[in-house]
């Protein structure tokens, strides 16, 4: 069946080792979009933080931010989808993050909240080029409703917050490491997957129509929806037994080799 729709995961997907687009990968979209195949990207990152690249890719569609919980368009900024966390619930969270010691940044209104600047805020305000807005102690008390909440640790000390998270919020928080040091946590039907669905659904676009290409936790639930579920060269192991395919790594240009291979061709 012929792909209609493909959803691309920017960081360790799109995206190289330097944070680039390559010049092959963007031919590939170009002419993807050319003959009629709707690209989208679909990202943990801020809305923020995803739309200078959608806007060098010539992008004129919907996008999917903060793993699912935001879908807004590029150029007119209307919002077909916004789950945030509800308020209660982050208090719960926040609070824990506070007693336990644990970095822990938020966001909300497509602002980065954070209580200080030190190595893990400043490191993630680089890697997303978004200023950090630094609150203090009123980051556990804010009363917005944030987009996500992301905690950041060593990779061993993630795997033990998830374990304790998971056990604390069964159900109501969709909990995914997207790097070995980022937690992500959102509204339970907050994930790649159920924002495709959704997404394809407005469109008329059937499951066995879309491509979605991805390598890591947060990117599961939308490889495991596509018919064609792609997994990078560099995926973990959950993503590549997910996915229907295998192409290159992302510092190989695997994302052009899926496109040129099941789309142009």
């Amino acid at each position: 069946m012929k792909i209609k729709l493909i959803a691309l995961d920017l960081d360790d997907t799109l995206l190289d080792s330097k944070l680039a687009v390559s010049p092959r990968a963007c031919a590939a979209i170009r002419k993807a979009v050319a003959i009629g195949v709707m690209v989208t990207i679909a990202t943990g990152r801020m809305y923020a933080s995803a739309l200078p690249y959608a806007r060098q890719l010539g992008l004129d569609v919907p996008i999917i931010t903060y793993n699912g919980a935001l879908i807004k368009s590029c150029l007119s900024g209307e919002v077909l989808l916004n789950r945030p966390v509800p308020r209660e619930l982050t208090g719960q969270i926040l609070a824990l993050c506070r007693e336990r010691g644990w970095h822990v940044q938020t966001y909300v209104d497509d602002e980065l909240h954070v209580a200080e600047l030190n190595h893990y805020a400043q490191r993630y305000a680089e890697l997303a080029g978004v200023p950090a807005v630094v609150l203090g102690n009123r980051l556990y008390t804010e009363a917005g409703c944030p987009s996500k909440i992301l905690i950041m640790a060593d990779p061993a000390e993630i795997v033990k917050i998830s374990g304790q998270l998971k056990a604390a919020f069964a159900g109501k928080l969709s909990i995914a490491v997207s790097k070995p040091t980022f937690l992500e946590l959102t509204d339970p039907l907050a994930n790649k997957g159920q924002a495709l669905a959704f997404l394809a659904d407005g469109l008329g676009i059937k499951q066995a129509e879309i491509m979605a290409l991805g390598d890591s936790g947060n990117d599961l639930a939308m490889v495991q929806y596509a018919g064609w579920g792609v997994a990078m060269g560099n995926a973990n192991a959950a993503v590549k037994a997910a996915a229907r395919l295998e192409t290159l790594s992302n510092d190989a240009d695997g994302v052009a080799e899926a496109i040129e291979k099941y789309i142009l061709r």
